[in-house]
């Protein structure tokens, strides 16, 4: 035919900070090496390449040779390889200075591995700014792909979207080809006789145009029965042997060649946008629903082709107001990068900021700050894994700016962003982050010796998937589709398992109940506030002594009908591994009687383990962290976690009811709907009645100890009782 186009494969293969060996190995046989097996003999087929840092470094690691493969077909102009940041940041959310230190040092490690000259980018999950113009030139890169959604937003429609285009801003010009969602969908889920027929009528219309498939390489594998699908009934082969046999008007091209042969489709400015997806993910819940009501309305309708064009989902930030939890990891992020911005004007370690830099750039990975239709923010491993990251650099900064003995330190800031100051309190051992304005609640708390955040937790929230789970869709068959499109429950009776918290998931939030609340009532969402203190309004004021630091909270607040005064402190010595809790309640009635309890919660110690459990003061088990626990009375509990050897323990000079539970969310992940341990509740409280002076204190330390090996004679203790 005398109609010919152009088009580029582009493969995004891709996995986080902090995933499991065994898991990138699957996706590695299932995905990875089984794609290239079949492309290699394809002499006259190109793609573009882009792989992630995380999993590039782990592929040089565990499977050189594979590199060694890729390498070959790079200096057969086979494959172009695609640079980005190196640990797959959302640009959005990063200083300028970390956006280009990313990309730079990503492309220079590349340019240096296979041996090419690179101007091209990923950009990761295709959030857009026009303001990252401004550091993609300067970092050495010229052009980069977004999905045709960003180009309808603008207003163009799909007819004009047949090659790239320039988008500018401060001076900076960049070139930008737009992603055709619609072989996003074709490939490799319908025939490949479909994708084929596609290409031939773009054409037929556009003779020359350069057409863009840009996705997951995981897609061709990994996807819930893509590795059937993709090679066990030959449907990348098929999809290779129809390119071959069209190559005399379908030509695959890299995006290196398309810019070098063809001129620009014109000028775009590109509004702040995802793919279209991404875009629903970030809306609120009850906009979701509405959003995903009128499509199915308008979906019949014969206009909806045009209409489709001018409807728009949310906007990728909104996902740290959504999950207050990842706004606290991107606070943190920002101070780690703030710090170590300013050490480097210093005299400091130049070595050590190095390495510091580097676990920074990976705690800006970013899986667990977001959450759609993969598990995102909701699989612990992931925010433990960045949070590792960010209290490694933070460890670093300290020793490299000369603090590498017991020291103890306050800093007052607006840590999170909400224009209420928050408090720091940091010693050589830990740091612990409070919230006068949120309940005066522990919302972070690193120990540095197993750089790990025991409150990288997550509240229960609705999710607009929930009304799925509640009908109890049934599995899809055994053929290969969209994971957008997949419902399938990962285990039974999970509309059972729907709760919601009213409070986040910390640690020191001041509960009030009625007499008679039970554990299972607390840990199913059933109780209900007696006072306003969880969440509301603390004044806070600092006391400083040689080596010690202390943080007093008050709140005058209701309880019922009546006004009581809550004062909490919380201590931290110099070289300590623990905190010291102080509470004092004041104005307590006479006839009154209630239940005051503290909430704690722990992250990053998982449920159903045997390796993990509470134990009491004699060191026998009460079970692993997934029991639910209703001690009348005790002054102490410990709670185990042999594979990070961590050791925490809270003990009172006052003894008291104890609650201990799972706090397990139902989430949706690739693989389909599941219930995930994301944290233990441990809640002591106290039944309080009046008394003459109106008044009740109590004094708690909980600790956190880094044990390098907990001896076995500790489990042997364990085993007795259950």
């Amino acid at each position: 035919m005398n109609q010919s186009i152009r088009l580029s494969l582009v493969l995004h293969n891709h996995q986080p900070i902090g995933n499991f060996d065994h898991v990138i190995e699957q996706a590695y046989r299932d995905s990875y090496l089984p794609f290239l097996e079949v492309f290699e003999p394809y002499e006259h087929l190109k793609i573009a390449l882009h792989t992630s840092g995380p999993l590039m470094f782990w592929l040089a690691e565990h499977h050189p040779d594979y590199l060694e493969r890729v390498h070959a077909l790079v200096l057969k102009d086979r494959i172009e390889i695609l640079a980005g940041p190196i640990y797959e940041p959302i640009l959005t959310m990063l200083p300028s200075r970390d956006r280009i230190g990313q990309i730079v040092k990503y492309r220079r490690w590349l340019q240096s591995r296979f041996e090419c000259p690179i101007y091209g980018m990923w950009m990761p999950e295709r959030v857009w700014e026009s303001q990252l113009t401004r550091d993609i030139l300067p970092s050495g890169i010229q052009y980069t792909l977004l999905d045709d959604y960003h180009f309808l937003a603008a207003g163009w429609e799909d007819y004009q979207l047949t090659n790239y285009f320039l988008t500018e801003d401060d001076g900076h010009v960049l070139r930008v080809f737009p992603s055709s969602e619609r072989l996003r969908y074709l490939i490799p889920f319908a025939s490949p006789s479909e994708t084929i027929e596609y290409c031939r009528t773009v054409a037929s219309y556009a003779p020359g145009a350069t057409l863009v498939f840009g996705d997951d390489g995981e897609k061709f594998g990994t996807w819930p029965n893509t590795r059937e699908h993709c090679y066990e009934r030959g449907w990348l082969r098929q999809f290779f042997d129809l390119l071959t046999q069209n190559r005399d008007w379908l030509k695959t091209t890299t995006l290196a060649e398309a810019v070098n042969d063809s001129l620009p489709a014109g000028n775009i400015f590109l509004p702040d946008c995802s793919y279209r997806e991404m875009t629903e993910w970030a809306l609120p819940v009850n906009r979701q629903v509405a959003y995903h009501n009128i499509v199915d309305e308008l979906e019949s309708d014969s206009r909806w082709p045009q209409i489709r064009q001018l409807i728009r989902g949310g906007y990728w930030r909104n996902f740290r107001v959504k999950y207050t939890e990842a706004n606290e990891m991107y606070c943190r992020m920002l101070e780690v990068s703030r710090r170590l911005e300013f050490a480097r004007r210093s005299n400091a370690d130049r070595s050590l900021l190095a390495k510091a830099e580097d676990h920074l750039y990976r705690g800006q990975c970013n899986c667990p700050y977001w959450h759609g239709a993969f598990g995102g923010i909701y699989l612990p491993h992931l925010r433990n894994a960045n949070y590792r990251e960010l209290v490694a650099a933070d460890t670093l900064i300290e020793r490299a700016t000369g603090r590498d003995s017991e020291w103890v330190d306050v800093t007052t800031e607006d840590y999170d962003k909400d224009l209420f100051p928050e408090i720091r309190l940091a010693n050589d051992r830990m740091v612990a982050y409070v919230a006068p304005a949120r309940g005066g609640m522990l919302y972070e708390w690193d120990i540095r010796d197993v750089e790990h955040n025991l409150l990288a937790t997550i509240q229960r929230r609705p999710e607009e998937y929930h009304a799925m789970v509640r009908q109890g869709a049934s599995e899809y068959g055994d053929s290969a589709a969209s994971i957008h499109d997949r419902v399938v429950f990962k285990q039974a009776g999970l509309d059972q398992r729907l709760v919601y918290d009213i409070a986040p998931r910390k640690s020191l939030v001041d509960h009030f109940f009625d007499p008679g609340v039970s554990v299972e009532d607390v840990r199913d969402g059933r109780v209900v506030e007696k006072g306003d203190f969880a969440v509301s309004h603390y004044d806070a004021k600092l006391k400083r002594t040689p080596g010690k630091i202390q943080a007093q909270l008050q709140r005058r607040g209701l309880m019922g009908e009546n006004v009581l005064t809550v004062t909490k402190g919380i201590a931290l010595e110099a070289g300590s591994q623990g905190l010291e809790l102080t509470y004092l309640i004041e104005g307590i009635p006479l006839d009154a009687r209630f239940l005051f309890a503290v909430e704690f919660n722990f992250a990053g110690m998982p449920g159903g383990a045997e390796d993990r459990f509470f134990y009491d003061s004699q060191g026998t088990s009460w079970g692993n962290l997934s029991t639910t626990l209703s001690l009348d009375t005790s002054d102490f509990i410990g709670l185990i976690d042999k594979w990070l050897g961590l050791n925490v323990q809270w003990t009172s000079n006052r003894p008291a009811g104890l609650w201990c539970f799972p706090v397990e969310t139902v989430s949706q992940s690739e693989g389909g709907f599941e219930l995930v341990h994301q944290s233990v509740c441990v809640m002591p409280h106290w039944t309080i009645t009046g008394n003459p002076d109106g008044r009740w204190a109590v004094k708690m330390q909980v600790s956190a100890v880094h044990e390098h090996s907990i001896h076995d004679s500790t489990v042997e203790q364990t085993a007795t009782r259950f």
